[in-house]
């Protein structure tokens, strides 16, 4: 099979098997009879192909698309899951890290990403006392698209 055939391979394959799982209604695979398991499909389907191929600057869209498909996934099924826009930039940051592991490129921007991610999405959980360094935190969460706009245009000047 050529690979560039294998993604679409592993497409169909996943979603013939979530269409059998949901025509036979398996009781403990009901929670994902939903849109999002598509988007973990095809995430998967992305990182099989990036590891079959050899292709690993897929991997990112692969790990983006998955961590998307799972984080609808548990907004939809655990009353727990954190509902904070920061889960889409350490969605971003795992890429990135996961990303560098096989092509040593942009493992600065995946720790960066994640920490701070991490910062926000943990900075309304931790104990009061801690919170007045973290002051700042207020600001940056109003500014945090320009972060973005930065970051995505030092990414196209990078050579």
């Amino acid at each position: 099979m050529k690979k560039q055939n294998l993604f679409s391979a592993y497409v169909l394959i996943g979603i013939g098997i979530y269409f059998l799982m949901k025509q036979f209604n398996v009781p403990f695979l009901t929670k994902f009879h939903g849109w999002p398991t598509i988007l973990i499909i095809i995430g998967l389907a992305l990182l099989l192909h990036s590891y079959r191929s050899k292709d690993y600057h897929n991997l990112f869209s692969g790990i983006v698309v998955l961590g998307i498909g799972v984080h609808f996934h548990g907004l939809h099924n655990y009353s727990f899951w954190p509902n904070h826009w920061a889960v889409y930039l350490l969605i971003v940051g795992i890429a990135f890290l996961v990303r560098s592991l096989w092509t040593k490129q942009d493992l600065a921007i995946g720790f960066i990403s994640t920490a701070i991610a991490s910062m926000f999405i943990f900075s309304e959980t931790i104990p009061d006392w801690f919170k007045s360094p973290l002051k700042f935190l207020k600001y940056i969460d109003k500014l945090w698209p320009i972060a973005i706009i930065i970051l995505g245009i030092y990414l196209l000047k990078k050579k």
